[in-house]
């Protein structure tokens, strides 16, 4: 076991730019285990026959409801997965808790409730919190004895957390922490017992407090929401709130580090949410588009219907993979690191903050197509609230402003991969060069089995990384350190990064199951891998030329001419085969 955070071997996030994946070395949702399914299989039971039931009484915010439900999910396991054992948890990993996750989007509402309790919630305990606090704070939390949130937010600082006006002072006995400000957006506000509380000690000093209900701390009115109606968000009120010093969580001034990085395995945990609500959409519309006839056939036998259908089914499939690889990478990497070190999980959760505000981005995204087309699968249907799928569209819509706006998280994604390029942790600008003189010579494949059903596809990746690498590197001949304050920049390049990584995970997962399956057997994820391969790559490439033309870099753009790969298929007989199989299933059946 490592002893040093700096002992430990984990990779590095933003890698995936400049190193070559093998299939086998990615971790993919075939490689989810009997166990964990077993978990989902748990997790999806309890939502069927305790949680939809009582819809009614969750949706008028009965709050005793909530608790019961909640205890119930503890006493099911499903509270404590990233708990060790030692408290009270089960020690599982990240894996196992995003399939149950993915479960909970049957019940979005409440699937709000447990998510902030089980991430935002309970995490930072587990990965700062001192022994004291974890044994007293964690068997309560994992048991569903005590519900947790977390309180960031504040009616002037969003996305600007350190901002934030909340202020702490050290009492004149030296025995507490005197709290006063106003939080807003706090999930689970109007009932939660323990609260993650992050303030400015001496006004200054952004710090991390666990306040526990009680004196001084005052829920607000509940919000009136567009979505996730039925879940409990309130502002939060600290008056001459009295914290007790050893409830300090972490350093005093670093605050920060606990805050952000929390938000980094909330990211992860909302992709998997979003995941689950996509396959259910998915479930919702074929149903749907089979029972519904028109012109004397079901609509599902419509072309554009199957247009819908098939690329529900492609961001489902290629949201996964993101997903799973990301997962299988920090459980890995947690693995290696000595959990009861906080400067070792602190390392390993920094490293991979890209990866983390890549699926926040693009699972919300693909979500928020999925839920819009699912309204138009019902038609006028979709519109009124007696079809599920209007409920779907409102509840989906928070997923791209909370844990980060997706504009922050782009941001995050342009300006780390500059930074890291910059300092030296990772060769980007050298990798750009190395790219387009090996394109210039002709680039070249080892053409194993699965390379050689995907050749087109995996020239393709690598040239989509190369143009990326290459605007990376004219945005910083252009701009040197101001490149942040050019967002709109920053902007394409995060796209151009998110299509990279997902392309690469789809093609990396789909190349595992044809040396695996055969193709006889995996027809299907060749299709949609081959479909969003080809169009991601378009986009790469507009975006590259975009960042080119605005800085006006010559060299870019030759660089770009040089890199492009270009490759046609059938796309509209591929989105037919791709949803006449799904039809045919009745929902997604491609994990």
């Amino acid at each position: 076991m490592a002893s040093k955070a700096e002992d430990v071997k984990s990779p590095k996030g933003g890698s995936f730019l400049i190193e070559d994946r093998a299939p086998e070395a990615i971790f993919t949702p075939e490689d989810i285990t009997e166990e964990q399914r077993m978990f989902a299989h748990t997790a999806e039971e309890f939502l069927r026959k305790e949680v939809i039931p009582r819809e009614d009484a969750i949706y008028a915010k009965d709050y005793s409801v909530h608790r019961e439900l909640m205890q119930k999910a503890g006493e099911l396991g499903l509270l404590s997965i990233d708990i060790p054992e030692k408290y009270g948890g089960l020690g599982l990993h990240k894996v196992s808790s995003a399939v149950v996750g993915e479960q909970f989007a049957l019940q979005s509402s409440f699937a709000g409730t447990q998510s902030s309790h089980v991430n935002i919630g309970t995490l930072p305990i587990v990965f700062f919190g001192t022994e004291a606090q974890k044994q007293k704070y964690l068997p309560r939390l994992a048991s569903g004895e005590w519900i947790g949130a977390y309180a960031l937010t504040e009616p002037q600082s969003g996305s600007d957390a350190l901002a934030a006006k909340t202020k702490a002072v050290l009492s004149d006995d030296g025995r507490h922490y005197i709290l006063n400000g106003q939080k807003m957006w706090i999930t689970n506000g109007g009932f939660a017992d323990l609260f993650t509380v992050f303030a400015k000690v001496d006004g200054e000093k952004f710090t991390a407090f666990l306040v526990e209900r009680g004196p001084g701390l005052v829920s607000g009115h509940e919000e009136k929401k567009l979505g996730l109606d039925g879940s409990s968000t309130t502002p939060l009120m600290l008056e001459d709130c009295h914290v007790p010093v050893e409830n300090v969580l972490g350093e005093i001034g670093r605050g920060h580090k606990i805050a952000f990085n929390v938000l980094n395995i909330g990211r992860l945990k909302l992709g998997a949410r979003c995941v689950g609500t996509m396959k259910l959409s998915l479930l919702q519309s074929v149903q749907y588009a089979k029972e519904r006839h028109q012109f004397g056939q079901p609509i599902a036998n419509f072309g554009l219907i199957k247009h819908k259908l098939a690329e529900m089914t492609i961001r489902a499939y290629v949201g996964e993979s993101i997903l799973y690889r990301t997962l299988g990478m920090i459980d890995e990497a947690l693995d290696q690191a000595d959990k009861d070190d906080p400067a070792q999980v602190l390392r390993v959760l920094e490293q991979f903050a890209i990866e983390c505000s890549i699926i926040k981005v693009w699972e919300s995204e693909a979500l928020a197509y999925v839920v819009d087309e699912e309204v138009q699968v019902f038609g006028g249907y979709g519109y009124s609230k007696d079809y599920p799928a209007e409920r779907a569209y409102r509840d989906a819509r928070i997923a791209r402003i909370y844990e980060g706006t997706n504009e922050i998280n782009r941001i995050v994604i342009g300006t780390q991969l500059l930074r890291r390029a910059i300092s030296g942790e990772l060769s980007l600008f050298e990798a750009a060069e190395s790219a387009v003189k090996r394109r210039t010579a002709g680039d070249t494949l080892s053409m194993n089995t699965a390379n050689l059903a995907f050749s087109e596809e995996v020239l393709m990746v690598r040239s989509a990384k190369s143009m990326t690498l290459a605007s990376i590197s004219a945005a910083n001949r252009a701009y040197g350190d101001g490149a942040r304050n050019e967002q709109e920049v920053i902007g394409l390049i995060a796209e151009m990064v998110m299509d990279v990584y997902a392309m690469e995970s789809a093609l990396l997962r789909t190349q595992r199951l044809l040396s695996g399956r055969g193709l006889e057997n995996c027809g299907v994820q060749v299709d949609v891998t081959r479909v969003f391969a080809r169009e991601a790559a378009v986009r790469v490439e507009r975006a590259a030329r975009a960042v080119a033309s605005e800085i006006e870099d010559e060299e870019c753009l030759a660089a770009i001419d040089q890199l492009v790969q270009h490759s046609s298929i059938k796309s509209i007989a591929a989105r037919r085969r791709i949803a006449d199989a799904v039809i045919n299933a009745g929902r997604y059946f491609l994990s």
